[in-house]
Order: C-alpha cells, then sequence, then structure tokens
C-alpha cells in the first residue's frame, strides 16, 4: 500500500554553511573555530578543511538547479556568522549579506521555500579567543548577529531556526572534544549549554520582531535510547540518558526546566543559572526541527558500578558506523507530541545515511540510502498518522560536503560531488528522492 503524504508536505534538502561554501577568505569573511579546528593536525580526517568544500559560496546556482531536479519544495541552509561580522561583534560586511541575499532570491525565484538557520556551529574565532559560548558575552554578539541578518532577510525567509542541534554545540564540543573548538570540560560544556539556550529565548521574541511574517524555533537533535534488558541498571541508564541527550535541551524549552534525574547525575558541573534564564529559554515555539539518524541501546553488565556499554545490531549500520533504526524516529515524534502537544509543527529537518559511493560509468548506485529513506519516511507517515502535526522532511544532505572531523570522507550526499573537479552527479537515490516529492507519496 503507498503511504501518501499530506497536501502542502514539504520535501526539503539541508546543508549548513561550512561545510559546503568553500571561499573561507572571500570578501571579508572572518575565521571561524572551524577554520582554526580543522587546521589544528589531528583534528580532522586526513587534515582535510572547509575549502574547497563545494564551492557554493560561487556555485549556488548549481545547487538550487539540483534541488530543482529533486522537485524540492523546501532548502535548509545555514548563514556564516563570520561573513556577516568577521569578528563577531564588530563592523558588518555588507559582501556577506549580499550574498546570503542572492541566495534567497535566487531559491524564490525557483520556487523553492528557504529555512534559515542562523547558527549551525562556525563561530566566530574572535569570539572562542573571549572565551566563546561560555562567556555570556557572545550571547549580546549572537543577538546583534541575529539582528543584523533577520533585518536583512526576514522579509523573504518564513522559517528561521535560532540554533542547530544544541547538543554538539556544547557536549561533543566542549565535553568530548570532537568538534571545534575542541574543548574537554564536562562543566564548561553544560555551561555552554546552558547560554546557546540563553540565546535561543533572547532571539526568538527579536526575530519575530524583525520578521513578523515567519515562524520561528529551534533545531535539536535527538536520538532514542532504549535499555538492552529489563533490569534496573539497564532502565536506569537508558532514563539517563534520554535526560541527558533529549530532555536536557527540549525540557527548558518548554517550561520544563531541566531534568532532576540528569541535574543530579551531573553534581557539580550543573550550569550556573541567573535570574530570569529559565523564564527566557522558554520561548512558545511556532514549529520543531528534529533531527534524527540512529538510536542508542544501554547496557550495563555490572548493574550500575561498572563501565557503561552502547550495544546495538552490528549488522545494519552504515558506513559511519551507526545503527539503521527507523522505529527510533516513530517513537520520538510521537513521544514530543504526547509530552508537548502546544507544539503546532513538526519538521523532520535532518536524516540521512553515509555510504561508500563510488562513480560507475557516470552513474552513483546507493540502494541502501534509498532504503534507508524509505524506512524513515515510513516511520513519518505513521507518525503524522498517529496524529503528529509533521509538515515536512529535510534529506540530509543535499550533496556530498566537508562532513566535520570526518573531512570528506563521509558522504551523506543525495549528489556526488568530486571534490577536486567539483562536478555533481545525481546519485540513484537523488532522482528517486525526486520521484517521491512529485507523487507526494513513497515511491518504489
Amino acid at each position: 500500500m503507498t503511504q501518501q503524504f499530506p497536501d502542502g508536505f514539504l520535501w526539503g534538502t539541508a546543508t549548513a554553511s561550512y561545510q559546503i561554501e568553500g571561499a573561507t577568505q572571500a570578501d571579508g569573511r572572518g575565521e571561524s573555530i572551524w577554520d582554526r579546528f580543522s587546521a589544528t593536525p589531528g583534528k580532522v580526517l586526513n587534515g582535510d578543511t572547509g575549502d574547497p568544500a563545494c564551492e557554493s559560496y560561487y556555485r549556488y546556482q548549481e545547487d538550487i538547479a539540483l534541488m530543482k531536479a529533486m522537485n524540492s519544495t523546501a532548502y535548509r541552509f545555514s548563514i556564516a556568522w563570520p561573513r556577516i561580522i568577521p569578528d563577531g561583534d564588530g563592523a558588518v560586511v555588507e559582501a556577506g549579506l549580499d550574498y546570503y541575499e542572492r541566495l534567497v532570491d535566487a531559491l524564490l525565484e525557483a520556487g523553492i521555500m528557504p529555512v534559515a538557520t542562523l547558527y549551525h556551529w562556525d563561530l566566530p574565532q574572535a569570539l572562542q579567543d573571549k572565551g566563546g559560548w561560555a562567556n555570556r558575552a557572545t550571547i549580546d554578539a549572537f543577538l546583534r548577529y541575529t539582528d543584523v541578518t533577520v533585518s536583512r532577510l526576514g522579509d523573504r525567509i518564513p522559517y528561521w531556526a535560532t540554533f542547530n542541534e544544541p547538543w554538539c554545540v556544547s557536549i561533543l564540543s566542549h565535553e568530548m572534544g570532537e568538534h571545534a573548538p575542541g574543548v574537554q570540560d564536562r562543566k564548561i560544556a553544560l555551561q555552554v549549554a546552558h547560554n546557546v539556550m540563553v540565546a535561543h529565548g533572547k532571539a526568538i521574541p527579536l526575530i519575530r520582531d524583525r520578521s513578523p511574517n515567519s515562524k520561528a524555533s529551534i533545531v535539536l537533535n535527538m536520538e532514542a535510547a532504549y535499555p538492552a534488558t529489563d533490569s534496573e541498571a539497564d532502565q536506569k541508564l537508558s532514563e539517563i540518558y534520554h535526560a541527558r541527550y533529549n530532555r536536557w535541551f527540549i525540557e527548558p524549552i518548554m517550561g520544563k526546566g531541566y531534568p532532576q534525574n540528569a541535574w543530579d547525575d551531573y553534581g557539580d558541573d550543573v550550569p550556573d543559572i541567573q535570574p530570569g534564564d529559565m523564564e527566557t529559554i522558554q520561548q512558545p515555539l511556532d514549529f520543531l526541527g528534529l533531527n534524527y539518524y540512529t538510536r542508542q541501546v544501554l547496557h550495563d553488565p555490572n548493574g550500575g558500578e561498572g563501565k557503561r556499554l552502547h550495544e546495538r545490531d552490528n549488522d545494519n549500520v552504515s558506513a559511519r558506523d551507526w545503527e539503521i533504526y527507523p522505529q527510533g524516529l516513530y517513537d520520538l515524534l510521537t513521544w514530543i507530541h504526547k509530552e508537548f502537544p502546544e507544539i503546532p509543527e513538526f519538521y523532520v529537518s535532518e536524516n540521512g545515511m553515509a555510504c561508500h559511493d563510488t562513480v560507475e560509468n557516470g552513474a552513483v548506485h546507493d540502494p541502501e540510502r534509498i532504503g534507508y529513506i524509505k524506512q524513515h519516511l515510513g516511520a513519518v507517515a505513521n507518525a503524522i498518522d498517529a496524529g503528529v502535526p509533521l509538515k515536512g522532511y529535510f534529506a540530509w544532505s543535499l550533496m556530498d560536503n566537508f562532513e566535520w572531523a570526518c573531512g570528506y570522507d563521509s558522504r551523506f550526499g543525495l549528489t556526488y560531488v568530486d571534490f577536486d573537479s567539483q562536478e555533481r552527479i545525481l546519485k540513484d537515490s537523488a532522482h528517486w528522492y525526486g520521484r517521491v516529492a512529485k507523487a507526494n507519496a513513497i515511491v518504489d
């Protein structure tokens, strides 16, 4: 039976500025933390950096043509703060604003809805030198950047997200140190998470003021967490993981504060909260963007005392070694909707699979990716049937790109990119996704 989607359902693709634009020193752009991080030996696979990426700063018209070929009706992209205000809080560079103005106008001319993210990880390095997101002064700098950007583009962009994946901005980048700026300090990481949430809360009313006809929210990444067994230790472990990874970010936004079990578990590492912060963070959302790739199955073989192990199905994984589990997307969507029925719209803002793609006679055959997306679209359709007001799906990614610490080795794109020649080749998955978008239904 063909699963049909509601009329007006958005079929999109997603990218991020540092991953695709290249041109990191063009037209007055400042250094970002990812420029510094990727130039540091040992931080990124093969020593790759954000140059040339996909050269989308120059080739955005080609990229819009790819979207058209896929029958896409929306495009989620991010704006590079260092292109707008190179040192984070100083002079505004008009050339940066002009670039995004050209991009947005070209999207609209092509009949593709622009969906903008203000912060997808490329903090100006000058602000990091002053403490970055651990310094509350960065909140004020972000608000100015938001004001400048939304004031210029807000009349043409109907959807704005403040931040992409606060968990990655804070825990992955400041506790685990795997992403820029590469800090490894849990207390700093949790303070960063809190400050980012405060920045989000302050930015939402500003966006609404500068762009009154748009919708404003945030994009959260989540992983469904399941106990490996019925043991009390495994149950507790999965509850803590869920609280730290998922609830820690959505519950303060929705006015419930930080989850108590995670707060207690973090001990002395919990963030400093200033008067009014929690009220600031709690802003009504016009929608919620959810990024989903995989799940976690948690097992503690020593009853809570030993090493914590994450178990999963090792025979069903992507090229990034992430387990493929579409049921987790359904479980998260229905959980959020049940807990927070006041959220009026949901979007799957990222979902996709890394594969070991190769070109064969001018074509790229990626049946695994088609299978992955098809299964997850099935979960999306089932969530809609269960009452979740889900209005769109954005495949990650429009094209192969600089995949952060994995460099150019990790290919998520529906479009193959030869990073030497910059040739773009629509993969089989792109052609299939185009048929899905045209039919507004899951097709073979």
